[in-house]
């Protein structure tokens, strides 16, 4: 049985899972969007995020670290000079899993992962649609503000006692239903005279 066993393993031995892994996330960094299936995309997204979150401090110590996972000089350099300074103030989730459709050949789930600040397409639709939600209403004039202000006064004071509230409810109910029985009424005159 194997629960609690949270490791996709990949079909694949861990030294091979640990190389592709390690390539997987050096071209993910170099290209900054690389296609895959879901499980090996979800599998990069735990490898490479903890790797972009020690390039935010820059130090002998965390390149060693990193270069220790990728193996590769180039991947980073770039991660440490370029991606490092987009992400600086986002606090994780630095990659995104877009769903692309199903392979032809094994009808595989395959999908787009790729790094979150440098989609230009979505961040221009983000930037459009939050000037939109930025604009509110403003009053008309003071005067119409002063009016809204104190009228939740005046309604208050009536509030407090309770004789005159039950009277302005039993004036609303009656002018209700007055206005909702008299069409009934009429369709029952129509229906008797329809009758004779």
């Amino acid at each position: 049985m194997r629960h609690q066993k949270s490791i996709n393993h990949l079909g694949r031995t861990s030294t091979h899972r640990a190389a592709m892994l390690s390539n997987m996330a050096s071209s993910l960094i170099m290209h900054k969007r690389i296609s895959t299936t879901i499980a090996k995309a979800k599998a990069l997204r735990g490898y490479v995020e903890p790797l972009i979150t020690r390039a935010k401090i820059d130090s002998t110590h965390s390149r060693r670290v990193v270069f220790s996972y990728l193996q590769d000089k180039e991947a980073v350099t770039e991660l440490f000079r370029e991606v490092s300074v987009k992400v600086a103030d986002r606090p994780g989730g630095y990659v995104r899993i877009l769903k692309t459709g199903f392979r032809l050949g094994d009808n595989a789930d395959m999908c787009i992962i790729e790094l979150v600040d440098y989609n230009e397409n979505l961040l221009s639709i983000k930037e459009t649609t939050a000037k939109k939600a930025v604009r509110r209403r403003k009053p008309a004039s003071k005067k119409a503000a002063d009016t809204v202000a104190e009228a939740p006064v005046a309604e208050k004071a009536p509030k407090a006692k309770a004789a005159p509230k039950a009277k302005v409810s039993d004036e609303v109910e009656v002018v209700a239903e007055e206005v909702v029985e008299k069409p009934v009424e009429d369709e029952a005159e129509e229906t008797e005279t329809e009758e004779k």
